[in-house]
């Protein structure tokens, strides 16, 4: 893309930093829209907006229209993202909430963890702007697929639109407990999860001379990993309770993290990076869909706003996460350690606030 656009490739990572502010801003505003005029068309709307940003970015031949087009796109996606979580508010309490929000988290952590393979492929074969036409073609394949098969969903009562009440609304959510320590928790976790995907690349390929190809067979198979704990996490939840469950998966978390830390200190190989990056992984996919049916269950009213401002400081946390383990350190598993193991053990003892007060 550098060299097509005649731009540094440091420019055009630029673009990834651009589509998560914008991405983080727009769930704020999308969802109160979706608790006054409901969910189906903020979700149809985003999925064409999506579709017009990736379409944009196909036929961008300058760095400003590339990020042009992914502001647009980042528009159209915070909407779905957000109302996904809403959605499943809308239809769902409990339990079945809890299962809901693993399958959400597992439909989301494929996207990471195939897309390399996927994306590599694109770009040896037909050249990168072949991808912007593949997430066009999905964008508009999942519209029809929503439209078809789910209608309005938010039927309870709807939030008066004006700034004043979406102020509001925002400031009673991040006031009470229920909602502002599982968000927060979930954030903390989510944040790390995206500073190991970036840090990834950089210790596979420059520490322990990965192939692309070789990357992108890694980042695959963490999926499983993800998939794996989200199944245990609609187990645990029933038999257990959210608390100790959650609890219990933050502590894995943290145990994952601190492994890490250890592993850049004495033993920087892969079989070491591996097994503490998969406990890590294991406790992450537990406290994802477990924290966030947790934090949103209460207020069914509110589940748009609500799901905003926890994606909000989902993405927040996540850009902060990335920054952190790209400054802390030269070595970049030394950086990854450091952001994992100050993030979840911050985690555990947020949550463990919240068991002493309820």
């Amino acid at each position: 893309m550098a060299v097509s656009l005649n731009v540094t490739t440091a420019a055009v990572t630029s673009a990834i930093t651009i589509f998560l502010a914008a991405f983080a801003l727009g769930q704020l505003v999308v969802g109160p829209i979706s608790d006054r005029f409901g969910r189906r068309w903020p979700v149809l709307i985003g999925f064409a907006v999506f579709f017009a940003g990736s379409v944009w970015c196909s036929l961008a031949n300058d760095l400003p229209n590339l990020l042009i087009g992914r502001v647009v796109q980042a528009a159209g996606a915070c909407a779905t993202s957000v109302l996904s979580r809403a959605i499943a508010r809308d239809l769902f309490t409990g339990a079945a909430l809890a299962r809901a929000m693993a399958l959400i988290m597992i439909a989301m952590a494929a996207a990471p963890g195939f897309s390399p393979l996927l994306g590599g492929a694109l770009d040896h074969y037909f050249g990168w702007r072949s991808e912007f036409v593949l997430v066009a073609a999905f964008a508009a394949l999942g519209a029809v697929a929503y439209g078809s098969a789910l209608g309005e969903t938010h039927y309870s009562t709807r939030i008066a639109l004006n700034p004043i009440a979406i102020t509001r609304t925002y400031l009673s959510l991040i006031g009470d407990r229920r909602f502002v320590v599982p968000a927060a928790t979930v954030s903390l976790i989510l944040g790390s999860l995206f500073a190991m995907f970036s840090a990834a690349p950089r210790i596979l390929i420059e520490t322990l001379h990965f192939s692309p190809i070789e990357l992108g067979l890694f980042f695959a198979g963490t999926v499983l990993i993800v998939f794996a704990s989200g199944w245990l996490a609609t187990r645990l939840a029933p038999r257990f309770g959210l608390d100790r469950s959650i609890k219990s998966a933050l502590l894995v978390a943290a145990i994952g993290g601190i492994a890490m830390l250890f592993v850049s200190l004495f033993t920087p190989s892969f079989l070491p990076f591996l097994a503490a990056m998969s406990v890590f992984l294991l406790g992450m996919g537990i406290v994802n869909p477990l924290g966030t049916a947790q934090a949103l269950s209460p207020f069914g009213e509110k589940a748009g706003a609500a799901s905003a401002l926890l994606g909000f400081w989902q993405m927040m946390n996540a850009a902060i996460g990335v920054w952190l383990a790209a400054s802390v350190s030269h070595e970049a598993i030394f950086g990854l350690g450091v952001v994992l193991t100050v993030f979840s053990v911050i985690a555990v003892a947020l949550y463990g606030l919240r068991a002493e007060q309820s």
